[in-house]
């Protein structure tokens, strides 16, 4: 059962932006302290944290999970866990936990995740060095892409033009400039004052598409080019997710455990996939995820109320969306991570908090997030409103 599931506001990632000056374990054991004063009971019945991180170096290094707990203030006896399945690790978390719970294993697990990409910047666990040409070359021997690439050969794959993709983009930050978030967004203090940071600072509400045209293509590279001619380099910094720090954290406890406690769950866990998929396109694993997870859940794709594709770049969520041709009202209604931003490995449990918030909202039933993954894998879950 999902009781509660909270996130921090979502700070532009780079030096200067609004949470740039918090640790990130500091980040994560704020949320991690907000969502336990949301829910009162005693912290010592947490079995565990399950933390989801990508770039698993400096001061989110050496299991960051609980670095996190002991910031918080929880009892020691609370042990923790930090993993990377790229993009999708804090969703991966709620899955592990969840599944720890119908396995019996667990009563009170604590999901989450946090990356802070302006303290910890992209690829620097990578220490410079290529982590998997050389082990992968005899396989994939032109070698694999960025996934920048793979965002352009998909929407050249589903004949997505620029225009198409800066609109999406636009979408994206109507939506959630539109402010729904007060009841999953918990404030942050950013330094020794009473400053608080509670909003998402990614978000642009004076984006229009024609605004967008004028950026130029983030990835265009000559060589690449002769090598994928079908390419129209239309991605750029503005139809992507930008560099962002935040956290987020989700309470999740069996049936059982929560009548005693006298708590509420919100929704429950229907059904779980993970598939691995191309790893050169590398962003297309959404579509064998929701096709898997439907199947597990006895469920069809009319049946899901609200869609959240997590938008690492527009052209994800619009294939996703040709592929299954779903309704577009019901695909990220509130904006997704080109707006909210994309803390890569808080990203699954902010993309829950923010489906939950929704359904309640909209009285509806069935909630699909889904996300795609570096080297070519994805997650899907779908939750059901209580």
């Amino acid at each position: 059962m999902l009781i509660d599931v909270v996130r921090t506001g979502s700070g532009k990632g780079k030096p200067g932006g609004g949470l740039s000056h918090v640790h990130p374990a500091t980040l994560l054991a704020t949320a991690l302290v907000a969502l336990l004063d949301r829910n009162d009971f005693d912290p010592v019945l947490i079995d565990d944290v399950v933390a989801g991180c990508v770039t698993q170096s400096g001061e989110q290094s050496l299991n960051i999970g609980r670095t996190a707990v002991l910031a918080a203030g929880l009892p020691e006896s609370v042990p923790a866990a930090t993993i990377d399945r790229q993009c999708g690790s804090s969703q991966q978390a709620v899955h592990f936990a969840a599944q720890g719970i119908m396995a019996g294993a667990y009563d009170v697990v604590i999901a989450c995740g946090v990356e802070s990409m302006s303290r910890a910047p992209m690829f620097s666990n990578a220490q410079g060095q290529d982590a998997n040409a050389g082990p992968v070359r005899h396989r994939y021997p032109a070698g694999l892409v960025q996934q920048g690439i793979s965002a352009e050969l998909i929407a050249a794959s589903y004949k997505l033009g620029r225009a198409e993709l800066d609109e999406f983009a636009a979408r994206s930050h109507r939506l959630a400039a539109a402010g729904a978030f007060a009841s999953e967004i918990i404030p942050v203090r950013v330094d020794d004052t009473d400053a608080l940071f509670d909003r998402d600072e990614t978000i642009r509400p004076g984006t229009t598409p024609e605004k967008l045209a004028g950026l130029p293509a983030a990835f265009e590279d000559p060589e690449l080019a002769r090598r994928f001619p079908e390419i129209g380099w239309h991605i750029t910094a503005g139809n992507s997710s930008p560099l962002t720090d935040g956290a987020s954290a989700a309470l999740i406890i069996s049936e059982q455990m929560a009548a005693t406690l006298g708590l509420t769950p919100r929704a429950r866990f229907h059904a779980f996939s993970v598939v691995g998929s191309d790893p050169l396109l590398m962003l297309t694993g959404p579509m064998a995820a929701t096709e898997k997870v439907l199947k597990r859940g006895g469920l069809a794709i009319g049946d899901i109320d609200a869609f959240e594709v997590n938008e690492a770049f527009a052209s994800v969520p619009l294939a996703w969306q040709a592929h299954f041709a779903v309704d577009p009202a019901r695909l990220n209604p509130r904006g997704g991570a080109i707006a909210l931003g994309h803390p890569l490995g808080a990203s699954g449990t902010r993309i829950l908090a923010t489906l939950v918030n929704y359904l309640e909202s909209a009285g509806g039933r069935y909630g699909l997030q889904t996300m795609c993954e570096g080297g070519g894998m994805a997650n899907a879950a779908i939750i059901e409103r209580l």
